[in-house]
């Protein structure tokens, strides 16, 4: 059973915050090589970044300033590699009065060291009047380490465009999706090299995966549930096998949702955000971790058997107000770690302590 200290985050000793810089995405927490967590926030025109300074410590660096000029929309993809990737939109307006837009990418491949220059992958679009119906870039990256970025285009449509594994990109192709697409599609690539995708849409969500690694994505059956717009997150929960946890539109509770299986609601009260996920060991028993911003306002912690949540998830309120949606991440000796932004939008983080089940420590600012 997991349990959490009411107590909200106080300062360290030499903590940053984003000060007046208010954040617009994030936080985001990545476990490098090196086995060191690094906390992403998005801000105006930056990325700021957090790195601790030892593997499991409690001290970190920063926030140090990554350039993000003009990128709206970001979000932060961690392969199986452990390098960080960056995707967002840049707009850059047209003296005719359209607006060019790209989908950008740039990568971080060792912890606390530079990230490359912004690339553009273009747009899935060939007239620049239909340029602004882009959304948001989402990815998802293949045990070779190829970076797949999805984008929902205009009014019901997915585009992907991926690179193979000598880094080169492809052009960008539709999804054979279906009517009335919704933002948010959620891709996932599993341990076998395989890619999926789950695309919301108005009536349902449809499962799109490949048959073998690199093949076409193939329409599979539609789910008896609508998820929240931007809720979705998926997570391997067997070999080559991907659960979806999604806020159920109808219902308004978490619902996990795997191939072949009848969605299954899990309780839990969550707000409009994102739901995110991992599996771990806790008292030798393999388990799913679940973090999500409540209804009021704070964050949500959820723990159920791997593949066993017909037999109860235990949820439980960390009292933490937060902004966005809450990350989670294992620290290099394999702890539980819990990343959100307080009231203040400053990040802050709870660990998981020794002892049995799931106990996190204060709240803390890093």
């Amino acid at each position: 059973m997991p349990s959490a200290s009411p107590r909200p985050a106080g300062p360290r000793n030499g903590s940053a915050g984003t000060g007046s810089e208010r954040p617009l995405g994030g936080p985001w927490l990545v476990t490098g090589y090196d086995g060191r967590l690094t906390a992403y926030v998005h801000v105006e025109d930056a990325l700021l970044r957090w790195t601790q300074t030892s593997v499991g410590g409690a001290r970190w660096e920063g926030p140090e300033h990554l350039p993000a000029k003009g990128i709206t929309h970001l979000s932060v993809v961690h392969g199986r590699d452990r390098y960080a990737h960056f995707l967002g939109l840049r707009t850059r307006p047209r003296a005719d009065g359209w607006s060019h837009v790209d989908v950008m990418y740039a990568t971080q491949y060792q912890t606390a060291r530079p990230m490359t220059q912004w690339h553009a992958l273009g747009n899935p679009y060939k007239e620049i009047a239909k340029f602004a119906e882009v959304g948001a870039p989402v990815g998802a990256v293949t045990p070779d380490g190829a970076l797949h970025v999805c984008v929902p285009t205009g009014p019901g449509g997915v585009a992907l465009r991926r690179e193979d594994t000598k880094g080169t990109w492809g052009a960008w192709a539709g999804i054979p999706a279906a009517a009335g697409v919704t933002d948010g599609p959620a891709p996932a690539a599993t341990s076998t090299g395989v890619v999926e995708v789950l695309v919301p849409t108005r009536v349902s969500a449809v499962r799109l995966a490949q048959a073998k690694p690199g093949g076409a994505l193939d329409r599979g059956d539609e789910a008896g549930v609508v998820p929240v717009p931007g809720s979705v997150t998926p997570l391997e929960t067997a070999p080559g096998r991907i659960t979806y946890y999604l806020t159920d539109a109808g219902g308004g509770g978490v619902v996990a949702l795997r191939p072949g299986s009848w969605p299954l609601p899990l309780g839990g009260a969550p707000a409009d955000g994102r739901i995110t996920a991992l599996r771990t060991a806790l008292d030798g028993m393999d388990c799913t971790v679940l973090a999500v911003r409540g209804i009021t306002g704070t964050v949500n912690l959820g723990v159920c058997a791997t593949e066993g949540e017909q037999s109860g998830v235990w949820w439980t309120d960390t009292a933490m107000r937060c902004q966005g949606d809450p990350s989670l991440a294992l620290d290099g000796r394999g702890r539980v770690v819990l990343a959100a932004l307080d009231s203040d939008g400053r990040p802050s983080v709870a660990r998981q302590e020794d002892g049995q089940g799931l106990t996190l420590s204060d709240w803390r600012q890093i």
